[in-house]
Formats: structure tokens, C-alpha cells, sequence
């Protein structure tokens, strides 16, 4: 039997099941799969967070180094975020310049981080126009199994929530400190399976699923950010429905960051 027609008759049963409010998993369609956190993972960053979720596995780091702010924005230090999607981790990635994927990871990543102002990037200025911090945040998802986009800015979020400023080695301070981290974002992704919204989709899942919709929400009840994905549609009612699931997941996984490793 041919890929194609396995991956036809799978997807077939995943909606099957979906419409009876099922999954191939066993998961209920508003349950996530289990989330372990390991903040400082990497001992030689400034900041470190693996995250494991079902088997999608997605490692974080943080380095900060002095560097020249940019000319529009003279008193604030700089944020980027970067994804490598490694090829060893699942056999749809392949080595060579970022697939569409890993653009899409790192800029939904990038706009949470951002619109939440996980931190304020105008306490990372030393001196305004001179100097400033460069804050690098990069992704590396070392496992495939779906759900990419939640999986990342848990890592990213809990790594920032674990970093130091190393102040005291670039001579800039005394001592080094603590990242100041103000809010911390969590996106929760829905897929439309016929009738069905479920949250978490494994890679079958999103293979199957005819539309995708992120939502996130910070701990002070905020929506920062919505990315749509795939070619389905989403009524009024859906979203709204989806925004009320993503403040619940919200909370929890927020809580599982201050918790640590659970």
C-alpha cells in the first residue's frame, strides 16, 4: 500500500473519531498532551528551557551581549528570535536555508514575546544610542510531533523567565541579574477536524485538520497576538469559543513555568 493512500485512510479515521469527540490518542478534544519543563537545561547559556510536549520536543536558549541599538529606537535594547527546525528531528525537515516552517515559528514566536512585553527592552539600554543589550532567543525543535507553535514559546518564555544578564563578564555592572520578565505569554493552537475544534494536534492531526488558529493570552486576561493557519474557516462563534479554551490553557501552563519541572 502506498504513503498516500496510508495517509488518506489515517486521516479519514481521525475525523471519524473526531466527530465522535475522539482521538486517535485517546485525548479528549480539550485535553493537551503531557507538558514537562526543564528550565536551565543549558548550562552554558545565559538562559535555557527544554520543553517536552507528548513527543514534540523543543529546546530554548537565550545569549545576551552588548551591542549598538537601533537608530529609531535609541533607548531600548534589541530582541530577536530565531527557529531551526533540525532535520534529524522529523523526516519532512530538510538542511539548507529556514523552511517556510521554522519562518512562521519564529515570527509567531517573535510577535508574542513582543505584544505581551514579556520584557521591557528599554531596561536593556546602557547607553542610550551607544549601547545596549541584544537579546537572542533561539528555537531548536529536536522533535516533531505536532504543534510546534506552543511547544516553542513555552521553551522560549521559560528560558527568558531563567536568564541572566551577564553583566559582570561584558564589564558593564558589578554583578550580574536577573532578566526582568513582566508577562509571560502562553499560545494555545486549535485545528478544525469537520465539525470538531481540538486543541494540541499531534502531526497527524495536523495533517488531517482543515484550518488552524492560535491564540495568545497573557496573565493579566490580554489577548497579544492570533495567528490563522491552513485553508479552513473559523466562524464568529468558533472563535470565541477558542479564545475562552486558550485562557484556560493559558493559566495552567503558565503555572507549570513558575513551577518548573513538572
Amino acid at each position: 500500500m502506498s504513503e498516500e493512500v496510508t495517509a488518506e485512510i489515517l486521516q479519514t479515521h481521525i475525523l471519524d473519531l473526531a466527530a465522535e469527540g475522539r482521538r486517535l490518542d485517546g485525548r479528549g478534544p480539550d485535553d493537551y498532551r503531557p507538558v514537562t519543563i526543564d528550565p536551565g537545561f543549558v548550562t552554558t547559556a545565559d538562559g535555557s528551557a527544554l520543553v517536552n510536549l507528548g513527543q514534540t520536543k523543543v529546546l530554548a536558549g537565550i545569549k545576551l551581549e552588548p551591542g549598538k541599538p537601533f537608530p529609531d529606537t535609541p533607548n531600548a535594547g534589541v530582541l530577536t528570535t530565531n527557529a531551526e527546525l533540525i532535520p534529524l528531528s522529523s523526516p519532512t525537515f530538510e538542511p539548507g536555508p529556514p523552511q517556510p516552517g521554522a519562518i512562521e515559528v519564529s515570527r509567531v514566536v517573535d510577535r508574542a514575546i513582543r505584544a505581551a512585553e514579556t520584557i521591557d527592552l528599554t531596561k536593556l539600554c546602557v547607553t542610550p544610542g551607544e549601547k545596549t543589550w541584544v537579546c537572542y532567543v533561539d528555537v531548536h525543535v529536536l522533535g516533531h510531533d505536532g504543534n510546534l507553535i506552543d511547544a516553542s514559546l513555552l521553551a522560549a518564555v521559560s528560558a527568558l523567565s531563567s536568564a541572566t544578564v551577564p553583566a559582570k563578564r561584558f564589564e558593564v555592572a558589578d554583578a550580574d541579574y536577573p532578566l526582568e520578565v513582566l508577562h509571560r505569554p502562553i499560545e494555545s493552537t486549535f485545528v478544525r477536524l469537520g465539525d470538531t475544534i481540538v486543541v494540541d494536534p499531534t502531526f497527524d492531526e495536523e495533517r488531517a485538520a482543515q484550518g488552524r488558529l492560535t491564540v495568545a493570552t497573557d496573565e493579566s486576561g490580554r489577548i497579544v497576538a492570533m495567528q490563522k493557519g491552513l485553508v479552513g474557516a473559523f466562524s464568529p462563534d468558533d472563535v470565541k469559543s477558542v479564545v475562552r479554551r486558550a485562557f484556560v490553557h493559558g493559566d495552567r501552563l503558565r503555572a507549570q513555568i513558575r513551577g518548573g519541572r513538572r
